[in-house]
């Protein structure tokens, strides 16, 4: 598993990061939105993306919204699982707590509309270089009820996914989830068949390497 672009990070210690901060309601009241267009790690600028999160009786609902596409490039021959992250995906880092966490779930979708989702240990918090980090996938996300829809808007160079991540994934039951803490970053891959393997990455919460696996720079998200 990747992500990172180069070298491996070298440093075994955990960084210190300021992070963003989103509320995010119940999915019958609205949306909790954010938006980011810096590139990562240099800031520079990236195509614009918004995601939008809210939460109903049993899961977190995710819609994100890439504009500004050139490309809308995927592999049609990847299926679930695949290696989706080489090429143009959006993702979510997701973890129910307040601490820099060692454990995650990583899920990605692509303009196909093909999902990735695996929970990952990374013990460093920073995918040290030397350290374990392990992949556990999710085999049946559909069957746990993990799901995205995808639309695409050639035309206004914009594609939009949905993604259903049952609560039950965090040990979160039916109705409960009111009221929770999490911490969470969102990402996405930008490249073209004529750069590629060579990506640009975003993030709304930008490390301070190109790696999406820096646990300190997940924001804040609240369940209100």
């Amino acid at each position: 598993m990747r992500k990172f672009l180069g070298s491996l990070i070298a440093a075994a210690s955990v960084v210190s990061a300021t992070v963003p901060t989103l509320r995010a309601p119940a999915c019958a009241v609205g949306k909790g939105s954010v938006e980011y267009s810096k590139s990562v790690p240099d800031g520079g600028p990236f195509p614009r993306t918004q995601v939008g999160v809210c939460y109903s009786e049993t899961a977190i609902e995710i819609t994100f919204t890439a504009l500004e596409e050139e490309h809308f490039f995927f592999n049609a021959s990847q299926g679930t699982n695949d290696a989706i992250w080489e090429y143009e995906v959006m993702e979510a880092f997701v973890h129910r707590g307040t601490n820099d966490p060692q454990t995650y779930l990583e899920f990605e979708v692509n303009p196909n509309n093909v999902t990735f989702q695996a929970f990952i240990h990374n013990p460093s918090k920073v995918r040290a270089a030397g350290r374990a980090f392990d992949t556990f996938f999710v085999a049946q996300p559909l069957a746990d009820g993990l799901a995205a829809r995808t639309v695409l808007d050639r035309a206004a160079r914009t594609w939009t996914s949905t993604a259903t991540v049952p609560l039950g994934l965090f040990n979160v039951d039916p109705g409960r989830a009111r009221g929770t803490a999490w911490r969470m970053n969102f990402f996405r891959t930008v490249v073209a068949p004529d750069t590629f393997p060579d990506q640009l990455l975003g993030a709304w919460s930008p490390p301070d390497q190109p790696s999406f696996h820096i646990t300190p720079f997940f924001g804040n998200v609240y369940f209100v």
